[in-house]
This record gives C-alpha cells, sequence and structure tokens, in this order.
C-alpha cells in the first residue's frame, strides 16, 4: 500500500531500469541479426496435410521462415506439449500480420501428420504444421536426441553437451531410436536467398522465453506469473472446464 506520489516515485525509477532493458534488447536484436548464415544443404522432407514438402516449400513463397519446434512425439499419443500448445495459441492470431511482412511462421513435430491435423483441427489452429517423422531435422536443431548419441555424450541442447545415463534409456542407448522424454521446445530462423536455404538462429529453454504472448501479460499483471501456487498452473484451452480458479 502507498501513496500516489510514493507510486509515482517508485514508477519513475522502474521506468529509466526498463528503458535501459528495451536499449539492451534493441543491441540483442541486432547482434541477433548480425549471426553468419549457414548454408542448410541437407534435403529435409516433411509431411504435410497436402503431401510431401521441402524446407524451401515450408517458406510460402516468402524469404524469411520461423519455425516453431513444437514438442510432439510419437509417444504423447493424440495431445500435443500444453507449453507448446499454449504458445501456439498465441501465434496463431498474428501469424497474418508476419506473413504480410515477409515473414513465414510454421511448426514441426516428429508425431505423423495425421495425430498433427487431428490435433490442430481440435485446437481450432490454421498456421502451417508439418511432421519430420521420416526426416532428421528435429535431431539436427537440437531438440530430438537419439539414445546412442546421448550415451556416448555426442548430443548438445541449448549449445551445451546433453548426455544421459545409459541405464536411464529404454534400450540402454545401444540403438538410434528417439528418446522421447528429452524432447525439446525450441524456435529456429531461417532465409531463402536466390533459392538457396540458410540457418540463421536457434533458440531454446529459456531463450523462447519471450516468445510466450501470455507471459508478457502476466510480467505485467500485479503477482506476475504467481507459479509457485500451482505447477502447472496452464492447461490446452479446451481443458480448464471446472479448473479456472
Amino acid at each position: 500500500m502507498g501513496t500516489r506520489d510514493e507510486w509515482r516515485d517508485g514508477r519513475l525509477r522502474l521506468l529509466a531500469i526498463e528503458k535501459e532493458h528495451t536499449r539492451r534488447s534493441d543491441e540483442l536484436t541486432r547482434r541477433r541479426q548480425e549471426l553468419p548464415w549457414v548454408r542448410v544443404d541437407k534435403d529435409y522432407r516433411f509431411q504435410s496435410e497436402r503431401g510431401p514438402i521441402s524446407l524451401a516449400d515450408l517458406f510460402g513463397g516468402r524469404s524469411q521462415l520461423l519455425v516453431h519446434h513444437f514438442m510432439f512425439t510419437p509417444s504423447h499419443d493424440a495431445n500435443g506439449c500444453p507449453s507448446c500448445s499454449a504458445m501456439a495459441d498465441g501465434y496463431d492470431g498474428f501469424r497474418v500480420h508476419l506473413e504480410n511482412h515477409d515473414v513465414a511462421l510454421a511448426a514441426v513435430s516428429r508425431t505423423s501428420i495425421d495425430v498433427i491435423a487431428a490435433y490442430k483441427k481440435r485446437m481450432g489452429w490454421s498456421f502451417p504444421w508439418v511432421s519430420s517423422a521420416d526426416s532428421d531435422f528435429n535431431f539436427d536443431f537440437g531438440v530430438s536426441f537419439r539414445e546412442n548419441q546421448l550415451v556416448a555424450g555426442r548430443a548438445e541442447h541449448n549449445f551445451r553437451p546433453y548426455r544421459v545415463d545409459a541405464a536411464e534409456l529404454p534400450h540402454g542407448g545401444t540403438t538410434d531410436d528417439a528418446y522421447d522424454p528429452g524432447e525439446s521446445p525450441g524456435v529456429s530462423a531461417f532465409v531463402l536467398d536466390d533459392g538457396v536455404v540458410f540457418h540463421t538462429y536457434s533458440a531454446y529453454e529459456r531463450g523462447i522465453d519471450t516468445l510466450w504472448g501470455m507471459y508478457q501479460w502476466l510480467d505485467r499483471a500485479p503477482r506476475g506469473r504467481n507459479e509457485q501456487r500451482r505447477q502447472p498452473w496452464f492447461h490446452r484451452h479446451d481443458e480448464y472446464g471446472d479448473k479456472q480458479d
């Protein structure tokens, strides 16, 4: 509790910090865009609701592509990751603005396209979403991991080594099967230049935190994220019912 004058004094002090944060954020954006472009030589193929497509096809005639590595593996049955679903609720609405600014946005998951299509219909989403089930795409971009890589220490997540003890793996690390519990969300950016696809950026873990629209609003609410009261507090948008409080 406090007076309006006390609030204003505190708000002005906070404003100075926010302005510095904004300047630092602008600098981060500039440095992201200064990263070198790395040519993508592998011919990644995906399954879409219209049939097989390539990574270049995902651009949809635009020169830039943002990919959400949506956590949805064959072991998830019919339900996609709740966290990734909450993120998708946000970008499904503003995607049209990106597309009219030369930026395509698509989701990629390892589960089958039939499962993806059914879940997408259930959620009421319209963004492009493809299956990488028959591709190395998830593995090459650090969101899926093979058992033998994890045991041998050859896996990397968030640009750091990622290792799992053989005893924790279904096949003891002896196969190149995917380790589904180790699946990770992420975002990757690509550019199409003169018919060639280049990888320009990827982020994982808290690096994609700011892309959750709901968190940016909660961070400005009186109690913030208030996550200590219940974890996880969010659900798929059609699962709340009596869970709201």
